[in-house]
């Protein structure tokens, strides 16, 4: 388990932090197509926090594309960086992740993040951010669609819809599991929406959630135990 400091220079309140969204945000991919569904690597990256104890632990954890079995794992534990303020809470996880997937001993992949990308108010959520950051194709599966809005998909899994800011696409609602709610998916870097919902699809063969998210979740939250006991 890897440790972490707040980097020197992180921003520090609301202006700030909104200031480094709007200087990376240029520098989002948004025309590449992305490693094709089921080949090489995907790596699922969670957060954990007590905020009490004012930790936050990360988790990253790859699987083989093809057979979803994990191939490795890593987790960090540090400081939270920056207060609750939605729409900025990738300050809080940054660190951590990136200690998280810099510990892991094999190149990540297709990064899944737990929340969102494109779908953000700024247009630049924790899978934007750290697609800009990392260089790696990356995409946002989140449990809710923020502030969004969408018409329910169809009850057949593979079924989707547009996630929309008044007339702009931002992500889909996809149906992973028949007759379950859906998930929202949306772009973070280097990877086309088209595909990014291929992925998703591609992780999800018995759950909601994608096995990324669910494996790096357990991962974190054991790592927060451990940290806190």
């Amino acid at each position: 388990m890897t440790t972490v400091d707040i980097p020197a220079g992180w921003p520090a309140t609301e202006e700030q932090a909104r200031a480094v969204q709007d200087e990376l945000r240029a520098g989002t991919v948004l025309d590449e197509q992305g490693p094709p569904p089921g080949t090489g690597h995907v790596t699922g990256v969670d957060v954990a926090y007590d905020d009490q104890r004012d930790v936050v632990a990360a988790a990253a954890v790859v699987l083989d594309a093809a057979s979803l079995e994990v191939v490795a794992e890593a987790t960090a534990v540090g400081r939270i960086s920056f207060p609750y303020v939605p729409g900025l809470l990738a300050f809080r996880e940054i660190p951590t992740v990136l200690a998280a997937l810099d510990a892991l001993p094999c190149p990540p992949g297709l990064v899944v993040c737990d929340g969102y990308g494109l779908a953000h108010p700024r247009r630049f959520g924790l899978a934007s951010h750290l697609g800009v950051l990392t260089g790696l194709p990356t995409i946002g599966v989140a449990k809710n669609p923020f502030t969004f809005t969408y018409e329910d998909p169809g009850v057949r899994r593979g079924a989707w819809t547009p996630l929309l800011a008044d007339a702009e696409e931002v992500g889909r609602a996809l149906r992973t599991r028949e007759a379950v709610k859906p998930v929202f998916v949306s772009v973070g870097h280097r990877v086309s929406l088209d595909n990014a919902c291929a992925h998703t699809l591609a992780l999800t063969p018995a759950y909601r959630l994608p096995e990324t998210t669910r494996r790096a979740d357990a991962l974190c939250r054991r790592a927060l135990r451990e940290a806190t006991s």
